[in-house]
């Protein structure tokens, strides 16, 4: 017996055959939620930090590192595990697969990948691209056009994909957490102690260098001996070796006193100043001579918690003036 069909009760070339073949807007934005928006979502907080950690540092790094691996999954959850199960993480939990519009077979990693690439296209169009399937009479974006591709309703993996999901999403809270930790105790707690420093040594540091540089002929072992315990281990014996010289010269009372300061630059516990300096040299009232000069000073942070001198630069040369009668 042959059966005859009026053309009018065949389903058009493009309506489906059975509504629930397609999937929903709904499951769709809930599968991209979970394969896009979520790794994303760990990028955008890796961003900012990799910005701020301390270029070509460990931590740098460990940043880098994580953002990497986050790309090569996402990539990989959307075009290498639909190639060889069918779906990715977000489609399994929503029950949805992409497939080829011809013949309704799953789409190929080179199509799934363009597919994505086409999804641009969706974005750029003021994201109207992504809202053309609550209109579309097969709920297609731009890109399933380009690529021929529709997203059908598919039976859900045996094993509880939800289950696996809150895992995932769990497990990227951690490290999004754990990543925010790092940056606070690593980069600012740096940034402050850096910047508490730099409050220290603009206060200190002119201090230390007018005790150091001034004695008195009455005191001048007690003078040396504090300016001694000024510097540090390093700079010490070129220090001694400087009063030595002054003693063998004939000391006389020397006193400085900064008159201008800036910090060039400093971290937690080194530090670096421009000192202009004034003074005055002499013990007899009559023959007091003013003195000026510029003085590049290093300083570094002792484990006691105190500056000292570690370096001292001349960079103008001492003048010595008469003083007016």
């Amino acid at each position: 017996m042959t059966a005859v069909l009026d053309a009018s009760t065949q389903p058009a070339a493009d309506e489906p055959s059975s509504a629930q073949e397609l999937a929903s807007w709904p499951a769709r934005a809930g599968a991209l939620s979970l394969d896009v928006l979520l790794p994303v979502g760990v990028l955008a907080v890796l961003g900012p930090l990799v910005v701020t950690a301390p270029q070509r540092g460990w931590l740098w790094w460990v940043y880098i590192v994580t953002a990497g691996i986050v790309v090569l999954l996402l990539l990989a959850n959307r075009w290498l595990l639909p190639t060889a199960t069918g779906w990715s993480l977000g489609r399994a939990v929503c029950g949805i697969g992409v497939v080829r519009r011809a013949d309704g077979k799953p789409a190929g990693f080179v199509r799934l990948m363009l597919r994505d690439v086409a999804h641009l296209l969706d974005t750029a169009a003021l994201f109207i691209g992504w809202l053309w399937p609550l209109w579309d009479s097969r709920n297609r974006t731009f890109a399933d056009l380009l690529l021929r591709t529709e997203v059908h309703r598919v039976d859900r993996p045996d094993r509880n994909m939800r289950r696996l999901a809150a895992k995932i999403l769990a497990l990227a809270v951690v490290v999004c957490a754990a990543c925010v930790a790092l940056n606070y105790f690593v980069v600012y707690r740096h940034e402050r102690a850096v910047d508490q420093a730099r409050a220290e040594i603009a206060d200190q540091g002119p201090r230390i260098v007018e005790q150091m540089l001034s004695y008195n002929v009455d005191t001048l072992k007690d003078d040396f001996n504090r300016a001694q315990s000024l510097a540090t281990d390093s700079y010490r014996s070129q220090l001694v070796a400087q009063q030595e010289a002054v003693e063998k010269a004939g000391a006389t009372s020397n006193e400085y006193w900064a008159v201008s300061s800036a910090v060039l630059n400093t971290d937690a516990e080194r530090a670096t100043m421009l000192l202009a300096m004034q003074g005055q040299r002499g013990t007899n009232p009559q023959e007091l001579r003013f003195i000026t000069a510029t003085l590049r000073v290093d300083f570094d942070k002792g484990s006691d918690g105190k500056w000292r001198v570690a370096g001292l630069s001349v960079l103008k040369k001492p003048l010595i003036e008469q003083a007016p009668q």
